[in-house]
């Protein structure tokens, strides 16, 4: 098929973006890496109001004159998945990056010690946000004829370890939901990739995984893999911007391991 050079690619400056968990951690840092990079338009969605607003605040502070909304929203939760994605994008007059940076509440356990009833829930909060708001905003981006979606995922869906058995699980179908819909979105220029980060420092996801008995001697040794240094929210981010920015145009379907060398151990 001829190159089709009708798509959308549009300069950061000019985009509107939408951070689903933007409230803190990886979602927070990406977008003060967009306000760095000249984003003026962004709606931050996250659960907290008191969080959201703090981050609002926050963004505002290294971009007075931007546009920024928080969106109250679980986006679990596909009604509210729907009304946000509508909001967001009524607000902004349009989306052109969407950034799924929800954070589970989960640490690895051996399945054996896993709650049968914890393993729905598991996947659900881990699973739906990032689908849903995908699906929310795919008919606009490709009525646009471009835009991009980045869903963060974990090393979990590529690297078998004890005690992530459910949490892989979920992590795969997001890298494999990501793939599959780079492939059904590029030919109306949506480009769709996904991060794969082991451990992130400065999270409070980190802090409670090295907190707990079984998942702080599992993620220790990692760490001492991590010969780079173990990745932090920034170093996400960075890679987010960049993903997001014309530069990666031709880029789409991948999963990228940011991990500080983990996975070449």
């Amino acid at each position: 098929m001829p190159q089709n050079q009708s798509f959308r690619v549009t300069p950061l400056p000019e985009c509107a973006v939408v951070i689903t968990g933007g409230t803190s951690g990886v979602g927070l840092a990406a977008a003060l890496h967009f306000a760095a990079a000249g984003v003026r338009r962004f709606a931050l969605l996250g659960r907290d109001p008191a969080r959201g607003q703090a981050a609002r605040e926050t963004v505002l502070r290294h971009a007075p004159e931007a546009q920024v909304e928080f969106i109250a929203a679980d986006a679990g939760d596909a009604a509210q998945a729907q009304q946000a994605g509508e909001r967001a994008q009524a607000l902004l007059g349009g989306i052109d990056v969407l950034v799924n940076s929800t954070a589970a509440d989960f640490t690895p356990e051996l399945l054996h010690n896993t709650p049968l009833e914890r393993i729905a829930p598991i996947l659900a909060q881990q699973l739906l946000p990032p689908l849903h708001m995908s699906r929310v905003v795919l008919p606009w981006m490709r009525a646009q004829r471009g835009g991009v979606i980045l869903n963060i995922a974990s090393d979990a869906a590529k690297v078998a370890t004890p005690g992530e058995s459910v949490i892989g699980a979920g992590m795969a179908g997001i890298v494999m939901f990501s793939r599959t819909l780079a492939m059904e979105g590029k030919r109306d220029g949506v480009r769709v990739n996904a991060l794969t980060p082991s451990l992130i420092g400065g999270t409070p996801l980190y802090d409670r995984i090295m907190a707990a008995e079984f998942s702080g001697k599992l993620f220790a040794k990692a760490a001492r893999l991590a010969h780079l240094g173990v990745a932090q929210p920034d170093d996400l981010a960075a890679l987010i911007v960049f993903l997001a920015s014309p530069q990666a145009a031709r880029l789409t379907g991948q999963a990228i391991s940011l991990n500080g060398g983990i996975s070449a151990a």
